[in-house]
């Protein structure tokens, strides 16, 4: 028997599809996920999750004229499968393949691209007022889950939905988890509402009615639905009082109710909520057994599960060794993190110090201002944040830390490319957004040794600093039992000479080693320099450097514009230093998803592409070099 998905290249072909066909598209696309994330990884248990809910708006809607708003997104790979993309999906986050998030410029059916949580109800009220102020017809469906509604964002859309429009679908998608178990009141509600008796009667209830309107008109079907759906309102008082008409909570993998429950929706002239009840990583075991794991991850077996271990610590692992050590030492030390404690490692902080460790859910400007409100009481917090998920604490930061000169210690993960995850997940801008900050200190580790050392060095400091470190592992240096404080500001000269002086930042240093090894082969003299602080900048040292080599090069793994180069170009121009320099950096542009090494030779981030743009100030050759030191 032939595979139906491999039928499918557009919504159209499954409209028309009996139910049974539908339940075995559903097993076949879980069968292909896991296959094919097998090879290159990817969001693997959220999507499980969401096969039937998927499929069930398809055969009710109509894209790309309705829309579908994916909130983050990472959970639209059968949308994807059933969107003309079947064939493409083995490049799912490889270089040149899909996108492993929503992706307008990659689909006419990808209305609204997004990457990080509680933009979709915001998107998706946009979309339905522009359709209502141009007289459109169109739906618009708003996918989110729980965890969503730990996000601000998501509460601000919801106090305007039914003031701005009269048909909007919002879908909760209510699996109990973010990347790990969610947590708050919201969390809370949802569960008494699904953990209450009458929750026990709900489906076969609703299962007799889809039967009971079995050959019914559209009329009947609609009357007798929203009869039925009114007695299964409990308790709905927190989206009523929005304004929102709640209906659920159904299961979210019966696809006849959710299909039938669609169509009713799509009659309705009000903003409607639908709680739809699924089950993360669905289908295969090992994703249900592990769900943190399968949330998102690498190639696996994809019969057992089971990835390739690594053998070297990451940074987030020195990071959160590192906590430990600062909180035995330290009782007020607290760490802070944004429904991340297993992306951060904080998950492994936490059973040494339960009562100081805090999980505030997927809200960073909260977990931003709720540290600077512990700053105050005397306690040390460390947030332990994600860069490209900082970027929406930027306010807070400013306005409740800095400004107040709080010492609060950002410890910002991914920072720089993040790889397959695209340019939603790449840390390259929080140079840029913290270096213009007063009383900020901003530094970069060399390896895991120098983390542990900003850390301590964090620690003792009494106003507001941060730390930016990649994802994965580091150099591989083992890291001292006992950190040491770092003077702030000084940077460390790791070798002198006359010709060449190069800043290497953070892990950049590997790559700006390198380089200095070939200039050197070549006759060259080189200063090699490990910045350590982007801020305050070792200005001395720079003016020192200046006045003896012809050309300085920076290399950072952040944007160009504003990064670390920008702010040694302004200490040049301060000095009146008319020495010449070479920023390799990344360019003024969002830079795809793909493989780091292949990323950076592509946009000039290598030892050849310095040395091209070098090399044009070095003013002596090595020979004439060799001649005058004889």
């Amino acid at each position: 028997m032939s595979d139906i998905l491999d039928t499918i290249d557009s919504p159209s072909d499954i409209k028309n599809l009996p139910l049974a066909d539908l339940e075995r598209l559903a097993q076949e696309i879980r069968e292909r996920m896991i296959q094919a994330l097998s090879q290159t990884g990817g969001h693997l248990g959220p999507n499980l999750g969401v096969v039937e809910l998927t499929i069930a708006m398809h055969v009710a809607f109509d894209t790309p004229k309705d829309h579908f708003v994916f909130d983050v997104s990472h959970q639209a790979y059968i949308h994807k499968l059933l969107t003309g993309r079947r064939e493409q999906f083995s490049t799912m986050r490889q270089p040149g393949g899909l996108n492993g998030f929503m992706l307008r410029t990659e689909s006419e059916h990808d209305c609204y691209g997004a990457g990080h949580a509680g933009t979709a109800l915001s998107a998706a009220l946009g979309m339905a007022v522009a359709r209502d102020l141009s007289g459109g017809k169109e739906h618009v469906v708003a996918l989110a889950g729980d965890a969503a509604f730990t996000n601000g964002i998501s509460y601000e859309a919801l106090n305007n939905i039914a003031a701005q429009t009269k048909r909007l679908i919002i879908v909760l998608n209510d699996n109990e988890w973010s990347i790990d178990r969610n947590v708050g009141a919201i969390a809370s509600y949802f569960h008494r509402i699904v953990t209450n008796e009458r929750y026990a009667h709900l489906h076969d209830r609703a299962v007799r009615l889809i039967e009971k309107l079995g050959g019914k008109t559209a009329g009947n079907v609609a009357r007798r639905a929203e009869e039925a759906a009114k007695g299964l309102l409990w308790p709905s008082l927190l989206f009523e009082e929005f304004g929102l008409t709640y209906y659920g909570p159904i299961d979210g993998h019966d696809l006849g109710l959710l299909i039938e429950t669609f169509r009713f929706l799509k009659t309705q002239d009000r903003p409607v909520i639908l709680h739809a009840l699924t089950q993360k990583g669905r289908g295969f075991q090992p994703a249900l057994d592990k769900q943190k794991k399968f949330h998102g991850l690498g190639p696996y077996h994809p019969e057992t599960g089971e990835t390739k271990s690594a053998s070297q610590k990451t940074y987030s692992e020195i990071f959160a060794e590192t906590m430990v050590k600062l909180a035995d030492a330290n009782d007020r030390v607290v760490a802070i993190t944004a429904a991340m404690p297993n992306g951060t490692a904080l998950d492994l902080f936490r059973p040494h110090h339960p009562k100081r460790y805090f999980d505030v859910g997927i809200a960073e400007e909260h977990a931003v201002i709720f540290a600077a409100g512990m700053a105050t009481k005397g306690y040390k917090p460390y947030c332990a944040i994600y860069s490209t998920f900082l970027q929406r604490a930027v306010d807070p930061i400013i306005h409740d830390v800095c400004l107040q000169n709080l010492p609060v210690v950002f410890c910002m993960d991914r920072a720089g490319l993040s790889g397959d995850d695209g340019p939603t997940h790449h840390g390259l801008f929080d140079i840029s957004y913290l270096r213009g900050v007063p009383n900020m200190v901003l530094m970069a580790p060399k390896n895991e040794d120098e983390l542990a050392d900003m850390m301590y060095t964090s620690m003792l400091h009494e106003g507001p600093s941060a730390i930016r470190y990649p994802r994965g592992a580091g150099p591989g240096v083992a890291v001292k039992k006992t950190p040491v404080a770092l003077p702030i500001g000084k940077a460390e000269v790791l070798r002198s000479g006359d010709d060449v002086a190069i800043f290497g930042l953070g892990a950049m240093l590997e790559m700006a080693t390198e380089f200095a090894d070939q200039l050197e082969s070549e006759g060259y003299s080189v200063t090699l320099i490990n910045p350590r602080f982007v801020k305050p900048l070792d200005e001395a040292l720079i003016e020192d450097v200046a006045r003896r080599v012809g050309v300085i090069v920076t290399m950072e793994d952040h944007v160009r514009m504003g990064g670390f180069g920008s702010a040694v170009m302004e200490c040049l121009q301060r000095c009146q230093s008319p020495t010449p320099m070479v920023c390799i950096g990344w360019p003024d542009q969002f830079i795809e998803h793909g493989k780091v090494d292949q990323l950076r030779a592509k946009y000039g981030l290598s030892v050849a592409a310095a040395l091209e743009q070098t090399r044009p100030f070095l003013k002596k050759t090595p020979a004439k070099r060799f001649v005058l030191q004889r």
